[in-house]
């Protein structure tokens, strides 16, 4: 390498320090995963959420303004 790219490594290192420190150190992610997937349901998904809400309102609204349209809807689902 030349003066310019250990330069640049150099800098880059000094901006971006390691995440974690030690990789060695670090703490295993997996034990965690695994109690996640046992409880059956990931956390931030528990039913409906203001999106399907907001999805529903606008097919309600669709199909009373464009009646002509629920053959079209239903041929989709």
């Amino acid at each position: 390498m030349n003066a310019d790219e250990e330069r640049m490594k150099k800098l880059l290192q000094q901006a971006l320090p390691p995440v974690g420190g030690d990789p060695e150190t670090a703490p295993d992610l997996w034990p965690a995963m695994l109690r996640r997937l046992d409880t059956g349901q990931p956390e931030s998904v528990s039913g409906w959420v203001w999106f399907d809400g907001a999805l529903l309102v606008g097919l309600v609204g669709a199909v009373a303004v464009f009646p002509t349209a629920i053959p079209v809807l239903l041929y989709y689902l």
